[in-house]
């Protein structure tokens, strides 16, 4: 079914619609993109220039790549002919179900419509299709699309098991690691994992127990260089030593649920996140949006050619 894929409709080209356009272009996909924001293809065209080097940099282009087949248009029925569609559009119910419907009318029925919507469901977004709600499903990826293996396939409740098993083939085809949601909720699932994390460094900074900067450190320089190799749960495993996972809960299953227990009630209130905002001023200091996103993709470079080279 992958070989049936060659040619890619992205709606929406900020930068997840730029990020999903670099990978399907590295991998030797043609990508026709749209986007009627004022100066739009420049900045997608600027941003894939600038991510293909990562893609080079780990052996990711394939070897009829070219950042040439990538054509731009302010004219959404100019991708009446693609196999596949990744939409990015703005997360607004009824800005979705109006687009697919006109999706829907558009493409041929085998077309797949895939959202990168991190929290609407598909059984709402797809009420929008009156033909074939069965094509569409969530597609939705980790920032940045084109580095970030992680895809979590979502379906709706008019969904077919056919198009969730193309859209596994066609994104695993790409270099994906997808995984299947199979009860749909708000934000899915990655994002409700770190949304759990994220609840917790507001209250305790809120609470006055540290500092925006410390927590974010307990993240990155704790846990979450772990959580970059393996899973909490094998993590888990591993730390009950030879016993595994049945020790761990033996020593730790108590002291687990003090952990839990005091959590409370948090009104993100305009001062709260006042409070996260200068924190985050605070720790990032006179460094550019710009130097922050290209520090963070070079250490997943050196994250993903780490973990590609303990694969081989």
């Amino acid at each position: 079914m992958s070989e049936m894929i060659q040619t890619v409709g992205v709606i929406g080209a900020g930068v997840i619609g730029a990020s999903w356009s670099t990978l399907f272009l590295a991998k030797g996909l043609d990508v026709i993109a749209t986007d009627p924001a004022p100066g739009a293809e420049q900045a997608l065209r600027d941003y894939v220039a600038h991510a293909w080097l990562a893609m080079e940099s780990l052996g990711a282009v394939a070897p009829d790549a070219s950042m040439a087949r990538l054509s731009f248009t302010t004219n959404i029925e100019d991708i009446a002919a693609v196999d596949f569609v990744q939409e990015n559009g703005p997360e607004r119910l009824p800005f979705k179900q109006e687009l697919y419907q006109r999706l829907d009318e558009l493409l041929p029925p085998e077309a797949i419509i895939a959202t990168s919507s991190s929290g609407l469901t598909m059984t709402e977004i797809q009420k929008g299709c009156a033909n074939h709600p069965e094509r569409c499903l969530v597609g939705h990826p980790f920032n940045p699309p084109h580095l970030i293996p992680l895809v979590e396939l979502v379906a709706g409740k008019m969904t077919s098991q056919e198009t969730v098993e193309r859209a596994d083939v066609f994104y695993t085809s790409l270099g994906k690691r997808t995984i299947r949601v199979r009860k749909e909720v708000p934000g899915h699932v990655a994002n409700r994992l770190q949304g759990v994390v994220i609840r917790e460094i507001i209250s305790l900074v809120n609470e006055g127990v540290v500092s925006v900067s410390d927590a974010d450190a307990a993240c990155s320089w704790g846990p979450g260089l772990r959580w970059g190799l393996m899973g909490p749960i094998v993590l888990n495993h591993l730390g009950g030593g030879a016993g595994g996972i049945e020790h761990f809960y033996e020593q730790f299953a108590k002291p687990l649920e003090t952990w839990w227990t005091p959590l409370h009630d948090l009104d993100f209130t305009p001062e709260v996140q006042q409070k996260i905002i200068d924190g985050l001023h605070a720790e990032v200091g006179e460094r550019s949006f710009q130097d922050l996103a290209a520090e963070r993709d070079q250490l997943l470079l050196t994250l993903l050619k780490a973990r590609q080279a303990v694969q081989q």
